[in-house]
């Protein structure tokens, strides 16, 4: 069976919720799916995840989220190529009234490709009303794990 796990980012709790509908699409499709908080799983076990799905929000000016913070510096501290064995996708949440929508988002996008894991679908930015975008990416990075 093919494990998944989603990785959350938040400060208000929408990546949280969204997170746990990952998992229950997830497991109704098949897979083994877990569900974190970002300040939850030790730093350590990151490069052993094979199937990683993050969602993140933005914070203040284009921030990582308080709970995404020391996960994040861990993640860009790595290896170039230590996560070649990780395939990933990140759905980011943020505000279309900062300029720097959706920041900490793109920012896991990056580190993630550069430190050599493999994009299996491109991010989604998503705007405050980001359900429908939300649900869509949901349903594609599933199909492509089950």
């Amino acid at each position: 069976m093919t494990k998944i796990t989603v990785l959350y980012g938040t400060e208000t709790g929408n990546s949280e919720l969204l997170a746990m509908d990952i998992c229950k699409a997830g497991e109704n499709s098949g897979l083994v799916c877990e569900h974190l908080g970002m300040e939850i799983i030790d730093s350590s076990d990151f490069s052993d995840i094979e199937n990683l799905l993050i969602v993140c929000s933005t914070w203040g000016d284009g921030e990582q989220p308080d709970n995404a913070i020391d996960l994040f510096d861990h993640v860009e501290g790595l290896d170039e190529g230590e996560l070649q064995n990780m395939k990933f996708s990140v759905l980011a949440l943020g505000d279309t009234a900062f300029d720097l929508f959706c920041e900490a988002g793109k920012e896991w996008d990056r580190v993630l490709e550069e430190k050599g894991a493999t994009r299996v679908y491109d991010r989604v930015d998503c705007d405050v009303d980001y359900e429908d975008d939300a649900e869509e990416w949901i349903e594609n990075v599933i199909a492509i794990f089950a």
